[in-house]
């Protein structure tokens, strides 16, 4: 059974620093008919279960600990067993949302395994300390979560992120990747490494 992606689109808030904003969250589900892994797990279990169906989640991989992100966790787990996996410098955020640990902790080079193809583990920080992507080159893709968007960075002017950390975890993990790989993001529309990497002196520009 090949290996695909499926997706889902959960809406609802994201709250940091004092302020509140209304947010659509994407939501992504790599595997085949029998299994699959989940990228991040936003505000509303019912649609992310709607695409996961009767298969078994291995993991739920969770791009960083913004509540937009995390805010499913809990109940996909209740529903389906599977444990979560957060890089260790996001506990914090992690921490304003659940008393208990996520399951497992992820790091910069890990692999996992799913319907025959592997994620590979980015550590990314900028947008938040801890934040990952997650290559699978089998697939032609990477999931950049609030890393990379369309237009460029993701967003550095909230607590415990930095403009000049994103731009270097861009440069060095992402926009080395083959530029015909797709880029599938935390909110909005796909890109790809080709299309973002000229742009690169801009964003720099621009500055946050």
């Amino acid at each position: 059974m090949t290996a695909r992606i499926d997706k889902a689109v959960t809406s609802g808030t994201f709250s940091l620093d004092g302020g509140t904003w209304e947010v659509d969250n994407n939501v992504w589900v790599i595997g085949d008919d029998t299994e699959c892994v989940v990228i991040d797990a936003p505000h509303d279990v019912a649609p992310i279960r709607e695409v996961v169906g009767d298969r078994t989640v291995k993991a739920v991989l969770l791009t960083h600990a913004h509540d937009d992100h995390i805010g499913a966790v809990g109940d996909l787990h209740a529903a389906t067993g599977a444990p979560s996996y957060l890089h260790p410098e996001d506990r914090m955020l992690w921490d304003r949302v659940y008393d208990a640990s996520p399951d497992h902790e992820l790091a910069d080079g890990q692999t996992i395994e799913v319907a025959g193809v592997t994620l590979h583990v980015l550590h990314t920080p900028g947008h938040s300390p801890g934040a990952c992507c997650f290559h699978v080159p089998e697939l032609g893709v990477v999931f950049s979560g609030d890393t990379l968007f369309q237009g460029g960075p993701g967003a550095t002017g909230r607590s415990f992120s930095d403009f000049d950390t994103i731009v270097a975890s861009i440069t060095d993990k992402l926009l080395t990747l083959p530029e015909e790989t797709v880029v599938h993001t935390g909110h909005g529309d796909d890109t790809s490494i080709g299309a973002e990497k000229p742009h690169r002196q801009e964003w720099i520009d621009r500055g946050a």
